[in-house]
Protein backbone atom coordinates (compact mmCIF):
# COMPACT_ATOMS: atom_id res chain seq x y z
CA UNK A 1 0.00 0.00 0.00
CA UNK A 2 1.25 3.24 -0.88
CA UNK A 3 1.78 5.41 2.24
CA UNK A 4 0.74 8.78 2.00
CA UNK A 5 2.24 12.09 1.98
CA UNK A 6 1.79 14.24 5.64
CA UNK A 7 1.44 17.67 4.51
CA UNK A 8 4.46 20.07 5.96
CA UNK A 9 4.31 23.02 8.15
CA UNK A 10 4.65 25.06 4.80
CA UNK A 11 2.19 23.48 3.09
CA UNK A 12 -0.42 24.53 5.43
CA UNK A 13 -2.13 27.69 5.28
CA UNK A 14 -1.08 30.79 6.64
CA UNK A 15 -3.99 30.92 9.48
CA UNK A 16 -2.93 27.16 10.64
CA UNK A 17 0.85 28.38 10.58
CA UNK A 18 0.30 30.84 12.68
CA UNK A 19 -2.02 29.41 15.23
CA UNK A 20 0.48 25.85 15.33
CA UNK A 21 3.50 28.50 16.00
CA UNK A 22 1.31 30.32 18.52
CA UNK A 23 0.10 26.86 20.16
CA UNK A 24 3.74 25.79 20.25
CA UNK A 25 4.79 29.06 21.87
CA UNK A 26 2.12 28.93 24.57
CA UNK A 27 3.72 25.74 26.21
CA UNK A 28 7.41 26.29 25.01
CA UNK A 29 9.00 26.69 28.58
CA UNK A 30 7.23 23.24 29.58
CA UNK A 31 8.86 21.44 26.76
CA UNK A 32 11.75 19.19 27.67
CA UNK A 33 15.33 19.11 25.95
CA UNK A 34 15.02 22.43 24.14
CA UNK A 35 16.71 23.05 20.44
CA UNK A 36 19.71 25.63 21.35
CA UNK A 37 17.84 28.06 19.00
CA UNK A 38 14.40 27.75 21.44
CA UNK A 39 15.83 27.88 25.10
CA UNK A 40 16.43 31.76 25.06
CA UNK A 41 12.77 32.13 23.23
CA UNK A 42 11.35 30.20 26.30
CA UNK A 43 12.18 32.72 28.54
CA UNK A 44 10.33 35.52 26.44
CA UNK A 45 6.75 36.60 27.46
CA UNK A 46 3.96 34.61 26.28
CA UNK A 47 3.30 37.42 24.00
CA UNK A 48 6.44 38.20 22.42
CA UNK A 49 7.46 34.26 22.09
CA UNK A 50 5.32 33.69 18.73
CA UNK A 51 6.15 37.72 17.64
CA UNK A 52 9.54 37.43 18.28
CA UNK A 53 10.62 34.01 18.12
CA UNK A 54 8.22 32.99 15.36
CA UNK A 55 10.51 31.85 12.66
CA UNK A 56 12.91 29.60 15.36
CA UNK A 57 9.81 27.59 16.21
CA UNK A 58 8.85 27.26 12.49
CA UNK A 59 12.20 26.11 11.52
CA UNK A 60 12.64 23.45 14.85
CA UNK A 61 9.23 22.10 13.94
CA UNK A 62 9.88 21.33 10.35
CA UNK A 63 13.72 19.94 11.50
CA UNK A 64 12.96 18.12 14.02
CA UNK A 65 9.95 15.71 14.50
CA UNK A 66 10.74 15.14 18.38
CA UNK A 67 10.29 17.73 19.19
CA UNK A 68 6.99 18.61 17.94
CA UNK A 69 6.33 15.25 19.33
CA UNK A 70 7.04 16.47 23.42
CA UNK A 71 5.07 19.64 22.00
CA UNK A 72 2.18 17.86 20.98
CA UNK A 73 2.97 15.56 24.46
CA UNK A 74 1.93 19.22 26.51
CA UNK A 75 -0.61 20.67 24.51
CA UNK A 76 -2.68 17.25 24.78
CA UNK A 77 -1.90 18.12 29.00
CA UNK A 78 -3.59 21.43 28.34
CA UNK A 79 -6.27 21.57 25.67
CA UNK A 80 -8.37 19.25 24.33
CA UNK A 81 -10.33 20.77 21.45
CA UNK A 82 -13.50 19.64 19.49
CA UNK A 83 -11.93 17.88 15.90
CA UNK A 84 -15.18 17.96 14.40
CA UNK A 85 -15.44 21.95 14.01
CA UNK A 86 -13.07 22.58 11.55
CA UNK A 87 -11.14 26.00 12.50
CA UNK A 88 -7.66 27.14 12.38
CA UNK A 89 -7.11 26.45 15.88
CA UNK A 90 -8.32 22.87 15.63
CA UNK A 91 -6.00 22.50 12.58
CA UNK A 92 -2.97 23.60 13.96
CA UNK A 93 -4.03 21.27 17.03
CA UNK A 94 -3.95 18.07 14.98
CA UNK A 95 -1.26 18.96 12.75
CA UNK A 96 0.81 18.48 16.45
CA UNK A 97 -0.84 16.27 18.10
CA UNK A 98 -1.80 14.04 15.46
CA UNK A 99 -4.25 11.88 16.39
CA UNK A 100 -6.46 9.32 14.09
CA UNK A 101 -7.96 11.57 11.10
CA UNK A 102 -5.50 14.33 11.53
CA UNK A 103 -5.13 14.93 7.86
CA UNK A 104 -8.62 15.46 7.22
CA UNK A 105 -8.96 17.82 10.08
CA UNK A 106 -6.13 19.67 7.96
CA UNK A 107 -7.87 19.63 5.16
CA UNK A 108 -11.71 20.46 5.70
CA UNK A 109 -10.18 23.48 7.80
CA UNK A 110 -7.95 24.38 4.85
CA UNK A 111 -10.87 24.23 2.30
CA UNK A 112 -12.34 26.50 5.04
CA UNK A 113 -9.80 29.05 4.71
CA UNK A 114 -9.60 28.69 1.28
CA UNK A 115 -13.43 29.39 0.88
CA UNK A 116 -13.08 32.68 3.15
CA UNK A 117 -10.24 33.61 1.03
CA UNK A 118 -13.07 33.30 -1.64
CA UNK A 119 -15.47 35.46 0.35
CA UNK A 120 -12.72 37.67 1.09
CA UNK A 121 -11.94 38.33 -2.65
CA UNK A 122 -16.13 38.26 -3.16
CA UNK A 123 -16.06 41.19 -0.71
CA UNK A 124 -13.39 42.93 -2.10
CA UNK A 125 -14.94 43.75 -5.37
CA UNK A 126 -17.94 44.46 -3.63
CA UNK A 127 -16.02 47.56 -1.78
CA UNK A 128 -14.20 48.19 -5.17
CA UNK A 129 -17.63 48.93 -5.85
CA UNK A 130 -18.81 51.24 -3.32
CA UNK A 131 -15.05 53.19 -3.54
CA UNK A 132 -16.25 53.65 -7.09
CA UNK A 133 -19.99 55.21 -6.14
CA UNK A 134 -17.85 57.00 -3.51
CA UNK A 135 -16.10 58.90 -6.03
CA UNK A 136 -19.19 59.47 -8.12
CA UNK A 137 -20.36 60.88 -5.08
CA UNK A 138 -17.63 63.30 -3.83
CA UNK A 139 -17.93 64.60 -7.62
CA UNK A 140 -21.78 64.99 -6.84
CA UNK A 141 -20.94 66.80 -3.67
CA UNK A 142 -18.32 69.44 -5.27
CA UNK A 143 -21.11 70.06 -7.85
CA UNK A 144 -23.27 70.80 -5.18
CA UNK A 145 -20.42 72.83 -3.25
CA UNK A 146 -19.93 75.34 -6.40
CA UNK A 147 -23.43 75.59 -6.66
CA UNK A 148 -23.59 76.30 -3.09
CA UNK A 149 -20.71 79.02 -3.39
CA UNK A 150 -22.13 81.09 -5.86
CA UNK A 151 -25.89 81.32 -3.86
CA UNK A 152 -23.43 82.46 -0.49
CA UNK A 153 -21.77 85.20 -2.50
CA UNK A 154 -25.74 86.00 -3.15
CA UNK A 155 -26.14 85.76 0.27
CA UNK A 156 -22.82 87.75 1.19
CA UNK A 157 -24.36 90.57 -0.67
CA UNK A 158 -28.04 90.89 0.65
CA UNK A 159 -26.40 90.50 3.71
CA UNK A 160 -23.68 93.64 3.46
CA UNK A 161 -26.86 95.36 1.94
CA UNK A 162 -29.10 94.73 5.27
CA UNK A 163 -25.70 95.48 7.82
CA UNK A 164 -26.03 99.09 6.00
CA UNK A 165 -29.19 99.86 6.67
CA UNK A 166 -29.04 98.02 9.93
CA UNK A 167 -26.18 100.23 10.80
CA UNK A 168 -28.16 103.35 9.98
CA UNK A 169 -31.37 102.46 11.97
CA UNK A 170 -28.37 102.03 15.12
CA UNK A 171 -27.20 105.36 14.83
CA UNK A 172 -30.56 106.53 14.87
CA UNK A 173 -31.37 104.07 18.16
CA UNK A 174 -28.12 105.31 19.41
CA UNK A 175 -29.13 108.65 19.26
CA UNK A 176 -32.80 108.35 21.09
CA UNK A 177 -30.85 106.50 23.43
CA UNK A 178 -28.68 109.15 24.23
CA UNK A 179 -31.48 111.47 24.37
CA UNK A 180 -32.98 109.29 26.70
CA UNK A 181 -30.13 108.52 29.00
CA UNK A 182 -29.66 112.56 28.90
CA UNK A 183 -33.49 112.87 30.32
CA UNK A 184 -32.92 110.11 32.81
CA UNK A 185 -29.66 111.74 33.96
CA UNK A 186 -31.75 114.82 34.73
CA UNK A 187 -34.27 112.76 36.55
CA UNK A 188 -32.43 110.80 38.82
CA UNK A 189 -30.62 114.31 39.43
CA UNK A 190 -33.83 115.88 40.65
CA UNK A 191 -34.29 112.45 42.83
CA UNK A 192 -30.80 112.54 44.51
CA UNK A 193 -31.62 116.43 45.15
CA UNK A 194 -35.00 115.59 47.21
CA UNK A 195 -33.17 112.49 48.74
CA UNK A 196 -30.50 114.67 49.92
CA UNK A 197 -33.09 117.06 51.03
CA UNK A 198 -34.82 114.94 52.57
CA UNK A 199 -32.01 112.64 54.32
CA UNK A 200 -31.03 116.37 55.72
CA UNK A 201 -34.32 117.01 57.56
CA UNK A 202 -34.10 113.68 58.69
CA UNK A 203 -30.91 114.19 60.29
CA UNK A 204 -31.34 117.17 61.39
CA UNK A 205 -34.29 115.83 63.49
CA UNK A 206 -32.61 112.60 64.69
CA UNK A 207 -30.13 115.48 66.26
CA UNK A 208 -32.56 117.44 67.64
CA UNK A 209 -33.97 114.03 69.10
CA UNK A 210 -30.31 113.17 70.07
CA UNK A 211 -30.06 116.53 71.91
CA UNK A 212 -33.47 116.32 73.70
CA UNK A 213 -32.17 112.82 74.91
CA UNK A 214 -28.97 113.68 76.39
CA UNK A 215 -30.39 116.80 78.23
CA UNK A 216 -33.12 114.67 79.47
CA UNK A 217 -30.02 112.26 80.33
CA UNK A 218 -28.22 114.75 81.94
CA UNK A 219 -30.99 116.07 84.25
CA UNK A 220 -31.75 112.52 85.16
CA UNK A 221 -27.68 112.31 85.90
CA UNK A 222 -27.94 115.49 87.73
CA UNK A 223 -30.90 114.57 90.03
CA UNK A 224 -29.42 110.76 90.59
CA UNK A 225 -26.45 113.08 91.50
CA UNK A 226 -27.77 115.14 93.81
CA UNK A 227 -29.67 112.37 95.50
CA UNK A 228 -26.05 110.13 96.10
CA UNK A 229 -24.33 113.18 97.31
CA UNK A 230 -27.25 113.68 99.57
CA UNK A 231 -27.10 110.16 100.92
CA UNK A 232 -23.17 109.77 100.79
CA UNK A 233 -23.07 113.28 103.14
CA UNK A 234 -25.57 111.14 105.26
CA UNK A 235 -23.78 108.33 105.42
CA UNK A 236 -20.60 110.21 106.10
CA UNK A 237 -21.74 111.61 108.50
CA UNK A 238 -23.82 108.68 110.38
CA UNK A 239 -20.62 106.46 109.90
CA UNK A 240 -18.47 109.08 111.62
CA UNK A 241 -21.04 109.81 114.24
CA UNK A 242 -21.19 106.11 115.52
CA UNK A 243 -16.98 106.29 115.28
CA UNK A 244 -16.75 109.01 117.33
CA UNK A 245 -19.40 107.91 119.76
CA UNK A 246 -18.37 104.21 119.73
CA UNK A 247 -14.53 105.21 120.24
CA UNK A 248 -15.65 107.68 123.20
CA UNK A 249 -17.34 105.04 125.05
CA UNK A 250 -14.68 102.11 124.56
CA UNK A 251 -12.19 104.85 125.92
CA UNK A 252 -14.28 105.82 128.83
CA UNK A 253 -15.23 101.91 129.42
CA UNK A 254 -11.32 101.08 129.41
CA UNK A 255 -10.40 103.87 131.57
CA UNK A 256 -12.97 104.13 133.60
CA UNK A 257 -13.62 107.54 133.87
CA UNK A 258 -16.22 110.48 134.64
CA UNK A 259 -17.14 112.26 132.31
CA UNK A 260 -14.61 115.47 132.45
CA UNK A 261 -14.95 118.52 130.19
CA UNK A 262 -10.91 119.05 130.43
CA UNK A 263 -7.52 117.60 131.16
CA UNK A 264 -4.56 119.27 133.65
CA UNK A 265 -2.37 117.89 130.29
CA UNK A 266 -4.35 119.36 127.55
CA UNK A 267 -2.21 122.53 127.30
CA UNK A 268 1.14 120.72 127.19
CA UNK A 269 -0.30 117.86 124.71
CA UNK A 270 -1.55 120.44 122.66
CA UNK A 271 1.79 122.21 122.61
CA UNK A 272 3.66 119.12 121.99
CA UNK A 273 1.97 118.42 119.04
CA UNK A 274 1.93 121.76 117.60
CA UNK A 275 5.88 121.32 117.79
CA UNK A 276 5.80 118.06 115.91
CA UNK A 277 3.82 119.06 113.31
CA UNK A 278 6.19 122.14 112.74
CA UNK A 279 8.90 119.91 112.42
CA UNK A 280 7.24 116.91 110.68
CA UNK A 281 7.09 117.87 106.25
CA UNK A 282 3.20 117.38 105.00
CA UNK A 283 2.38 114.47 103.84
CA UNK A 284 4.88 112.24 105.41
CA UNK A 285 4.53 109.70 108.00
CA UNK A 286 6.80 107.79 110.68
CA UNK A 287 7.22 103.91 109.58
CA UNK A 288 4.99 102.11 111.75
CA UNK A 289 5.56 98.88 113.68
CA UNK A 290 3.77 96.09 113.54
CA UNK A 291 2.74 96.47 116.86
CA UNK A 292 1.21 99.93 116.49
CA UNK A 293 -0.81 98.83 113.16
CA UNK A 294 -2.57 96.07 115.40
CA UNK A 295 -3.34 98.89 117.95
CA UNK A 296 -4.68 100.90 115.33
CA UNK A 297 -6.30 98.15 113.33
CA UNK A 298 -8.37 97.72 117.08
CA UNK A 299 -9.90 101.17 117.15
CA UNK A 300 -13.74 100.83 116.59
CA UNK A 301 -14.74 101.33 113.38
CA UNK A 302 -10.92 101.43 112.31
CA UNK A 303 -10.65 100.25 108.03
CA UNK A 304 -7.91 98.55 106.28
CA UNK A 305 -7.48 98.58 102.77
CA UNK A 306 -5.00 96.47 101.45
CA UNK A 307 -3.09 96.83 98.10
CA UNK A 308 -3.65 92.94 97.04
CA UNK A 309 -0.71 92.00 94.47
CA UNK A 310 1.54 95.15 95.78
CA UNK A 311 1.32 92.89 99.22
CA UNK A 312 1.60 89.55 97.82
CA UNK A 313 4.14 90.02 95.33
CA UNK A 314 6.69 91.57 97.97
CA UNK A 315 5.62 89.03 100.54
CA UNK A 316 5.55 85.58 98.04
CA UNK A 317 7.27 87.07 95.10
CA UNK A 318 7.83 82.75 93.62
CA UNK A 319 4.28 82.06 93.94
CA UNK A 320 1.64 82.08 90.93
CA UNK A 321 -1.01 85.12 91.12
CA UNK A 322 -3.77 82.51 92.04
CA UNK A 323 -1.26 81.48 94.93
CA UNK A 324 -0.69 84.73 95.97
CA UNK A 325 -4.35 85.83 96.00
CA UNK A 326 -5.19 82.55 98.13
CA UNK A 327 -1.78 83.26 100.68
CA UNK A 328 -3.05 86.53 101.16
CA UNK A 329 -6.34 86.30 102.17
CA UNK A 330 -6.03 83.30 104.06
CA UNK A 331 -3.38 85.27 106.36
CA UNK A 332 -5.76 88.18 106.71
CA UNK A 333 -8.49 86.39 108.38
CA UNK A 334 -6.94 85.71 111.57
CA UNK A 335 -5.73 89.53 111.46
CA UNK A 336 -9.68 90.62 111.07
CA UNK A 337 -10.73 87.85 113.50
CA UNK A 338 -8.48 89.80 116.60
CA UNK A 339 -9.16 93.15 115.57
CA UNK A 340 -12.42 93.72 114.19
CA UNK A 341 -11.36 95.97 111.45
CA UNK A 342 -13.31 96.16 108.06
CA UNK A 343 -11.16 94.96 105.44
CA UNK A 344 -10.66 95.36 101.93
CA UNK A 345 -8.20 93.75 99.23
CA UNK A 346 -8.11 95.14 95.41
CA UNK A 347 -6.65 93.07 93.23
CA UNK A 348 -5.50 94.64 89.90
CA UNK A 349 -7.88 93.39 87.25
CA UNK A 350 -7.29 96.74 84.35
CA UNK A 351 -6.03 93.88 81.70
CA UNK A 352 -8.61 90.80 82.03
CA UNK A 353 -12.29 90.94 81.42
CA UNK A 354 -12.07 87.59 83.73
CA UNK A 355 -12.60 87.62 87.11
CA UNK A 356 -11.30 84.50 89.19
CA UNK A 357 -13.55 83.14 92.03
CA UNK A 358 -11.93 83.93 95.47
CA UNK A 359 -13.05 81.34 98.78
CA UNK A 360 -13.29 84.79 100.85
CA UNK A 361 -13.22 84.52 104.84
CA UNK A 362 -15.54 86.20 106.84
CA UNK A 363 -15.00 89.70 107.26
CA UNK A 364 -12.84 90.25 104.26
CA UNK A 365 -14.11 91.76 101.23
CA UNK A 366 -12.09 91.06 97.91
CA UNK A 367 -12.74 93.75 95.20
CA UNK A 368 -11.41 93.21 91.16
CA UNK A 369 -10.18 96.79 89.48
CA UNK A 370 -12.96 97.32 86.16
CA UNK A 371 -11.22 96.20 82.92
CA UNK A 372 -9.54 99.34 82.23
CA UNK A 373 -9.36 100.70 85.96
CA UNK A 374 -5.94 100.39 87.85
CA UNK A 375 -6.44 99.32 91.44
CA UNK A 376 -4.67 102.70 92.55
CA UNK A 377 -7.38 104.15 91.45
CA UNK A 378 -10.38 102.23 92.83
CA UNK A 379 -7.84 102.20 96.36
CA UNK A 380 -8.08 105.94 95.90
CA UNK A 381 -11.74 106.14 95.76
CA UNK A 382 -12.28 104.14 98.82
CA UNK A 383 -10.18 106.24 100.55
CA UNK A 384 -11.72 109.58 99.60
CA UNK A 385 -14.95 108.19 100.38
CA UNK A 386 -14.59 107.85 104.19
CA UNK A 387 -15.01 110.72 106.33
CA UNK A 388 -12.64 112.78 107.85
CA UNK A 389 -11.83 111.26 111.94
CA UNK A 390 -12.00 107.81 110.57
CA UNK A 391 -9.12 105.27 111.06
CA UNK A 392 -8.14 104.25 107.58
CA UNK A 393 -5.01 102.10 107.45
CA UNK A 394 -3.81 101.73 103.37
CA UNK A 395 -1.26 98.65 102.98
CA UNK A 396 0.92 99.67 99.65
CA UNK A 397 4.52 99.82 99.20
CA UNK A 398 3.39 102.25 95.89
CA UNK A 399 4.58 105.91 96.57
CA UNK A 400 1.88 107.79 94.84
CA UNK A 401 -0.90 105.40 96.72
CA UNK A 402 0.68 106.02 99.84
CA UNK A 403 1.07 109.61 99.21
CA UNK A 404 -2.55 110.42 98.26
CA UNK A 405 -3.75 108.31 100.84
CA UNK A 406 -1.91 110.15 103.41
CA UNK A 407 -2.85 113.32 102.07
CA UNK A 408 -6.70 112.37 102.20
CA UNK A 409 -6.14 111.40 106.27
CA UNK A 410 -5.36 108.05 106.07
CA UNK A 411 -2.73 106.33 107.46
CA UNK A 412 -0.29 103.68 105.68
CA UNK A 413 1.87 101.23 106.22
CA UNK A 414 4.60 98.95 103.80
CA UNK A 415 3.53 95.96 102.13
CA UNK A 416 6.38 93.81 104.01
CA UNK A 417 5.29 95.11 107.41
CA UNK A 418 1.74 93.81 106.70
CA UNK A 419 3.10 90.64 105.62
CA UNK A 420 5.56 90.64 109.00
CA UNK A 421 2.11 90.71 111.20
CA UNK A 422 0.42 88.34 108.91
CA UNK A 423 3.03 85.63 109.32
CA UNK A 424 4.46 85.48 106.17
Amino acid sequence: MTEQIQPALGDLPEGVRTRVVGQTADVLPSVVRLPASLRRVATFAPARRAKLGGGAIAEALEADDDFRERVATQLSARIAPDLDVPSAETAAFAWLVRPDGWELVVKRAAAQLADAEVATRVDQGELDRLRDRAVEAEQSVRDLRQRHRAQVEEYKSENASLRRKLGESRVTEKATKAELDAALKDLDELRAAADAATSAQEKEVRRLRAQVAHLEGEATAERRTARSERDDATLRARLLLDTVIDAASGLRRELGLPAVSGAPGDRVESEVESATAARTPSGTQAPMSAAVLEQLLAMPRARLIVDGYNVSKSAWPSSSLEAQRIRLVNALAPLVARTGAETTVVFDAAASTARPVVNVPRGIKVLFSPEGVIADDVIRDLVEAEPAGRVIVVASSDGEVASHARRAGARTVEALRLADLLGR
